[in-house]
């Protein structure tokens, strides 16, 4: 992909193909900046070419701002990708995204997955990709949202997903080991250390290893690891 490929026009910043709405108080300078210099995401994006397979059925957890979602809708023949995302600020710009792709094949859900049905509190921070159901000692919290926990492994089982994308922010790191991750071939998982810490790198890894699927170096680069069942 080339990220230096940028213009903007008629209310949009179109990046690597992909419109992005205008819109302030997601796309802010920072966000704006990385989106121009090719460096949002970029990792990952190559990963995810790289591993996701025409036909996949795709569940993401933390849609951000529908940059993976829009990615793997737009450059791939996937049936369906399903994202979860805690952020209700965010709900509205992701549809607004996938509109101005002509995404069809994409459903964007205001929830996180969970061992039970319930809620939690959501920590909005004033850079979204720090907002987390989490509490961060030293992190400036503007507000605290009630967002909806919807079961897993319900959500697992009714979708069948053949893929699983993942920014593990925090949280997901214990969800990754209550997955049933059996019919999952591959999967891609943005790794915090610096919040899940060590033991929270290797219950990832040991969730992926037990349920059948190896460390696969071709689509990992830094903290985006990949795994799959055959390669």
């Amino acid at each position: 992909m080339d990220g230096t490929q940028v213009v903007e026009q008629n209310g949009f910043i179109k990046a690597n193909g992909m419109k992005f709405p205008k819109d302030g108080r997601v796309l802010t300078g920072r966000i704006r900046g990385l989106l121009k210099d090719g460096t949002y995401k970029s990792k990952e994006a190559k990963n995810l070419l790289r591993v996701v397979r025409d036909d996949d059925v795709v569940v993401e957890l933390g849609a951000g701002l529908g940059y993976t979602s829009n990615l793997l809708a737009t450059k791939r023949k996937i049936q369906h990708i399903h994202t979860f995302e805690a952020d209700p600020s965010l709900i509205g710009y992701i549809q607004s995204v996938h509109a101005a792709n002509g995404v069809q094949n994409a459903t964007v859900t205001n929830a996180v997955l969970g061992k039970r049905k319930g809620s939690a509190d959501f920590y909005v921070r004033k850079n979204f990709l720090a907002s987390s159901t989490m509490e961060l000692t030293g992190s400036t919290v503007i507000a605290t949202e009630k967002v909806d926990i919807v079961n897993a492994k319900t959500v697992m089982k009714g979708l069948k997903p053949t893929m699983l994308v993942c920014d593990l922010k925090g949280g997901e790191a214990d969800l990754i080991s209550e997955l049933d991750l059996t019919m999952v071939r591959a999967a891609v998982i943005e790794l915090h250390p610096q919040t899940i810490g060590p033991d929270g790198v290797n219950r990832v890894f040991k969730a992926f290893m037990d349920a059948g699927l190896a460390y696969y170096a071709r689509g990992s680069s830094a903290k985006v690891v990949a795994f799959r069942r055959a390669w």
